[in-house]
């Protein structure tokens, strides 16, 4: 299907809410207190089962090299719908329209739908879950590396933005039967993913079923809290492609302000390098062994609402320093296969990184919201800086981002087509 071109232009509008000033006579306070009670709603309202709103965006791209700079915009339409129809029964949809322009990447079009989730629930008894459909399975404590959320790969359609919560979220689902068993202090999570098809299809409204569902895959997740707040999760994941792989998540309060987490995944595996290879047809040797990966760190949250986040990040799959520096330089061919590889499944190209994230609600005024993020590469030195200001109105929010992409020609992070970027948002909930 091919899509017309047409030239866009949009403004983001600002309005100002009414302030309604009341005043009161004096009166009896049991007269007031009657007048008051007269005045309480008989029923209290119930939350929507709805969640819509609609986001445009517009910015810039300066590119590096002493390239031109490129404007851009998106419209965006986000739709959740969350509703227990009968007893027992629940029915879950969330469904994310961006159009783009110009488009994302070369040869794409201008609008991607990301059928997010849609699933049946049942609950068969209290402690007793089943669920059916396309379904968003996210693991892992840590927040800018998780080695246990097994699904993440292929699961991104569009990128609207590089913060972690965006990425988990924004993406499709895998379809898959999902069993859950409830105790006092314990789960236990059984789910399938059947192989459906072998075909990726990226036009606008396709469900890219091969792009989640091309193997058949199983998961195991355990948890039981073994003393007040210390609930370790362990996890056995099994795909086609690769052995059984295990995993770990633990999280302990260290005091009332600081939480430490470790998340763990081992198994044997290939290299990255080499799956990448092997995925476009390449006769490539096998090196497959046990690979580990880990991401470890604290939070820290102070009395006026900031939070402080450090993470340190391991990929067994990826290059030591030596090998990630020389790949360029020796075959550039292979360098760019490698690097579209990791993007599918969001893997860092070297063995070790860094990841720094703040935020602060209610900073200086109420209702403004401010983050900062950033992630090193320690075998390259290259960085990923991001900054965000968000300020909430009753329906509508408005955020402005910056991000910045250093380091040599062919680093992890130098080699983005993109120096650095500003964009301006609005988004508004019906």
């Amino acid at each position: 299907m091919r899509c017309n071109l047409f030239s866009f232009k949009f403004g983001i509008f600002a309005f100002v809410g009414l302030l309604t000033l009341n005043s009161y006579a004096q009166q009896d306070p049991d007269l007031d207190a009657l007048k008051v009670a007269d005045q309480m709603p008989a029923t209290v309202e119930q939350p929507s089962n709805w969640r819509l709103f609609v986001e445009a965006g517009a910015g810039v791209n300066r590119a590096r090299l002493g390239g031109a700079s490129q404007h851009f915009q998106r419209l965006s339409l986000d739709l959740q719908y969350d509703n227990s129809f009968a007893s027992g029964w629940r029915a879950v949809l969330s469904d994310r329209l961006d159009v783009n322009w110009p488009p994302q990447l070369t040869g794409q079009q201008h609008g991607i739908n990301t059928l997010k989730e849609a699933y049946l629930s049942w609950q068969v008894q209290t402690d007793q879950i089943l669920d059916l459909g396309r379904i968003n399975a996210r693991n892992g404590v840590a927040l800018g590396y998780n080695p246990t959320d097994y699904f993440r790969t292929s699961a991104l359609r569009s990128v609207v933005s590089v913060d972690p919560a965006s990425l988990k979220e924004n993406r499709q689902g895998s379809i898959m039967l999902r069993a859950q068993k409830l105790w006092n202090g314990g789960s236990l999570t059984a789910l399938y993913s059947p192989k459906l098809a072998d075909e990726r299809n990226s036009s606008s409204f396709s469900p890219d079923v091969a792009a989640t569902n091309d193997q058949n895959r199983w998961l195991l997740a355990l948890s039981q809290q073994v003393m007040d707040g210390i609930t370790p999760q362990v996890l056995l994941y099994k795909s086609e492609k690769q052995p059984v792989q295990f995993g770990l998540n633990l999280t302990a309060l260290l005091n009332d302000s600081t939480v430490v987490f470790a998340e763990w995944s081992g198994g044997r595996s290939q290299s990255s390098l080499t799956q990448s290879m092997r995925q476009i047809g390449l006769n490539y040797p096998d090196d497959s062994a046990f690979r580990n990966h880990s991401a470890t760190g604290l939070t820290y949250t102070t009395s006026n609402k900031i939070s402080l986040t450090a993470e340190l990040q391991y990929n067994g799959g990826g290059m030591d320093q030596e090998k990630w520096n020389n790949l360029g330089q020796t075959s550039l061919q292979s360098y760019g296969i490698y690097r579209r590889f990791l993007q599918g499944v969001q893997e860092t190209p070297a063995k070790r990184s860094v990841f720094v994230y703040a935020s602060w609600q209610d900073a200086l005024i109420n209702h403004l919201d401010l983050a900062a993020m950033s992630r090193y590469d320690l075998a390259d030195s290259s960085r990923m800086s991001w900054l965000e200001a968000r300020y909430h109105l009753k329906h509508t929010e408005f955020a402005l981002q910056w991000q910045r992409n250093s380091g040599t020609v062919l680093s992890n992070y130098g080699a983005a087509p993109q120096m650095q970027s500003w964009q301006l948002l609005a988004r508004y909930y019906f």
